[in-house]
């Protein structure tokens, strides 16, 4: 059975394999887990798109669905929330995994709508995250990201003294995140940061400023603290 399931899990993941110790019991839970949260994808069915193997958890939830382009074999834990309310799309990548609790929203708004969101393929990002695209947000292939990530391509104005803060303007320059980074759990990115490709970026960073190709970034706010050697070239 194990051989069997790897096979079809090779087909999201081609590196995968099942520990020897795994047991039965978990590897039974498991399957029946994955089968339902694909009867779960398949609803998506009804709007008129073709989810391609969607795995859905509990809970999930849409909103304009009809502007979410899907590739194949996408992953979404349970009760994460999507909003495709904007001028452009939500665009998944194939074996792109998002974790649970997780909110992925172009605009929050109905006066001002944002830009789209482009996840590339084979990204993993961990639970609670919130992905905003009002200026736009692109992540490149292959990043692994970890919980508690925040991506905020928005800014409020402030210089107004007589105004209330949510009455101000705001200003909107987006976000991009290169091939092949990992980015830690908790790392917040503001508006107008590019990260280049290859880029590790440590737990708990706040990345205000934009960090070239193939380095290590930390701290509050973030700054280089080492050069990489990556040659990984990403299809």
């Amino acid at each position: 059975m194990k051989t069997i399931l790897e096979k079809i899990i090779r087909f999201r993941n081609p590196l995968f394999k099942f520990d020897e110790g795994l047991n039965n019991g978990a590897l039974y839970e498991f399957v029946l887990q994955q089968g339902l949260s694909l009867i779960r994808g398949g609803r998506v069915l009804l709007s008129g798109k073709r989810p391609k193997g969607l795995l859905a958890g509990k809970g999930v939830t849409f909103f304009n669905i009809r502007r979410i382009v899907w590739g194949k074999y996408v992953r979404l834990g349970n009760h994460v929330y999507i909003s495709a309310i904007g001028k452009g799309q939500i665009t998944f990548g194939h074996s792109v995994g998002i974790g649970a609790f997780s909110r992925i929203v172009i605009s929050s708004s109905l006066y001002s709508l944002g830009q789209s969101i482009h996840i590339g393929n084979n990204v993993g990002i961990g639970e609670f995250a919130y992905l905003g695209g009002a200026g736009g947000l692109q992540i490149g292939d292959e990043c692994i990201i970890g919980q508690y990530f925040s991506c905020h391509p928005e800014n409020h104005c402030f210089e107004n003294n007589g105004t209330a803060y949510r009455f101000q303007t705001t200003t909107r320059q987006g976000i991009n995140i290169g091939r092949n980074c990992w980015i830690g759990s908790k790392v917040t990115v503001l508006d107008g940061v590019s990260i280049g490709d290859n880029c590790v970026i440590a737990a708990g960073s706040v990345v205000n400023k934009s960090i070239p190709a193939n380095s290590v970034a930390a701290g509050v706010p973030a700054k280089v603290i080492k050069q990489l050697h990556n040659n990984l070239k990403v299809a």
